[in-house]
């Protein structure tokens, strides 16, 4: 029997967050049956990624699928699969493309099936960075676990319910490390968090943010190792692992061991096919890349960022949603000879763990301004950050603010205004942002 052929209209490659906001957009755009297709290698159709650091691990009523399908994540209806089949939407799921043709306009499965398309948006995310890749001794130990997909998340809890109130070590300080530290905690594990550099999210912690973090999580029974690196694992005879060797020597006993180091953006099919900048593929404000036709979107897209006048590229899941969105919008005017508004982005990140939940938004470059109560200790858990460049306020971090003080913030990064005294923005405070 030949291998299976299927041509379509639109192909999105790729079944995660920007995924399914893109096929949101054509279903509100108008697609005919049998026109698009979303070819992913989960077996399950897309959902809210975030998920899976926060309810997924939750002790009590944790989500779970269909429950985060996307789009509930920003407030929008749920897409279950029978969505996509009365839509004619072809969910070809638990598929991985091994080649992609983009002069042939061909994509081909492990399986040998192939595809076809007139316009592609490829959507393909990160891979987690494993240190296996980097052989590191005793990484390929069992309970030496990472977190990207529903399979990685179910095996993390297959492991916390095998090692119920265990020894966890977590390597890596960023948003996986924070969020997952916090979440085996209330699971009531034994929780110890290494990380090589001086503080916790150095991307986007200052040292005074951090400061509180670090604290409030220490409070919370949470031991934190700074300043080393996991260079070894023991396990046991059943290869399970047993403990942590730390390179300045320490050695840490652990049942559970999650790496958080980051991702890498999915582009080596598309390697010298297309134009590629800062780790990504390089697209247009509409997010067309150099090929005509061919689309890229989310973690893979480095696009112009306008407001900073610089290419940049965002592994974050807001923008996933609204790159998704406005390039199936820009596809739907091309084809009608309309136009539709550059992208214009602000970049936001946000966070939650425990009772505390902090959002940023701008660009964190410059001078940085700490105001409020960054102390752990203190009852009430509100400070910020403003960052000062050339004279204006470009980015803001706050933490434990209201949903209209965190609306205020994201005016004052989108404005830049001008910033004249810089020691009395420190004791302004948020009052500074409510101006605005």
């Amino acid at each position: 029997m030949a291998a299976e052929a299927k041509q379509f209209k639109y192909v999105i490659l790729g079944g995660g967050v920007a995924a399914g906001y893109a096929a949101r957009e054509f279903g509100k755009q108008g697609v005919n049956p049998g026109e698009l297709a979303i070819i992913s290698k989960e077996p399950v159709a897309p959902y809210e990624r975030p998920a899976l650091s926060k309810g997924y691990l939750f002790p009590e009523n944790a989500a779970r699928l269909p429950g985060f399908h996307t789009c509930v994540g920003s407030g929008g209806e749920r897409l279950l699969p029978e969505w996509y089949s009365e839509k004619g939407i072809e969910l070809i799921l638990s598929t991985e493309i091994v080649k992609a043709d983009l002069a042939s306009k061909t994509l081909t499965s492990a399986a040998g099936a192939t595809f076809t398309y007139e316009t592609l948006l490829i959507a393909t995310g990160s891979s987690v960075i494993k240190l296996t890749d980097f052989g590191v001794q005793g990484a390929e130990s069992n309970n030496i676990l990472y977190l990207r997909d529903i399979a990685d998340a179910d095996k993390l809890v297959a492991a916390m319910q095998a090692k119920k109130d265990g020894k966890v070590v977590i390597v890596g300080g960023g948003y996986i490390g924070l969020e997952l530290s916090a979440a085996l905690k209330m699971n009531n594990f034994d929780v110890t968090m290494v990380y090589p550099e001086p503080w916790c999210m150095p991307r986007l912690f200052t040292s005074g943010i951090a400061h509180f973090y670090e604290g409030y999580y220490s409070k919370k029974g949470i031991k934190i190792v700074k300043g080393t690196v996991a260079a070894g694992f023991e396990a046991d005879a059943n290869g399970d692992v047993t403990a942590v060797k730390l390179k300045d020597g320490r050695v840490l006993e652990a049942d559970i061991v999650v790496v958080g180091v980051g991702g890498r953006p999915l582009t080596a099919l598309f390697k010298g096919q297309v134009a590629e900048e800062k780790g990504g593929l390089k697209t247009d404000a509409f997010f067309e890349t150099s090929v005509p036709g061919v689309y890229a979107i989310g973690d893979v897209a480095t696009f112009p960022l306008k407001l900073y006048n610089e290419q940049r590229r965002v592994e974050h899941v807001d923008h996933a949603r609204k790159s998704a969105e406005l390039a199936v919008r820009a596809i739907k005017a091309k084809e009608s000879g309309e136009s539709v508004a550059e992208y214009d982005y602000l970049p936001y990140f946000y966070s939650r763990s425990f009772d505390i939940a902090w959002q940023f938004y701008g660009d964190n470059v410059g001078d940085d301004v700490l105001f409020g109560d960054n102390d752990p200790a203190s009852a009430n858990h509100k400070f910020g950050s403003y960052w000062v460049k050339d004279g204006k306020v470009v980015g803001v971090f706050l933490e434990g603010g209201s949903a209209e003080e965190n609306q205020a913030i994201a005016r004052v990064a989108r404005a830049q205004p001008a910033v004249a005294d810089v020691e009395a923005l420190k004791t302004e405070g948020l009052e500074f942002a409510a101006k605005v």
